[in-house]
């Protein structure tokens, strides 16, 4: 196998993808547990660029790191006044049960193993042999200038009055 920086840069984000995504199971603080979370939503998508969909890595990062986490950061930290809670568990953990995890992850790691060993290598060509054009150019015309404009517009709508709700409803002063 040959190392080009392609595919020291590929075994770096799965390196980051996976080690933080063990961070985000294992620490004890909630806060930490999301900044980590943040690094492994970062990682996918940079594994989504070396898949070629251009478009899921730009979504990854726009909506699932961009959006949705800072919404679970400031939720976080807004609703408790310490920034180091803890993530308690209630009782512990007998040894049957952790033995029995380990069984079941050790079993889906390897049916995720067989599963990869088993996929062709798959390319990004068309029958003919010639490369593929970027997705997020087709997706775009679709979007805008064919038939899924209505349902767009209709989307963006509805979650701009669910974000004023939820800014009313958030709101802290008393009401009469």
């Amino acid at each position: 196998m040959e190392f080009t920086l392609k595919t020291f840069i590929f075994y770096g984000f799965a390196l980051m993808t996976v080690a933080s995504a063990l961070i985000v199971v294992t620490v004890r603080n909630i806060v930490h547990a999301a900044f980590s979370l943040m690094v492994t939503l970062f990682g996918v998508a940079g594994l989504y660029v070396f898949l070629q969909a251009d478009f899921l890595a730009a979504t990854q990062v726009i909506v699932y790191v961009g959006g949705i986490l800072v919404l679970i950061l400031f939720g976080v930290m807004m609703t408790s006044e310490r920034f180091d809670m803890p993530i308690q568990v209630k009782g512990h953990i007998e040894r049957g049960q952790l033995l029995l995890g380990g069984v079941i992850a050790l079993a889906l790691l390897m049916l995720l193993l067989t599963v990869i060993a088993n996929t062709p290598a798959w390319k990004n060509l068309t029958d003919d042999g010639t490369e593929l054009p970027p997705t997020t150019e087709r997706i775009g015309e679709l979007i805008l200038n064919g038939p899924f404009l209505l349902p767009f517009e209709v989307v963006s709508v509805l979650l701009l009055v669910a974000l004023i709700g939820a800014a009313l409803i958030s709101r802290k002063e008393v009401r009469d």
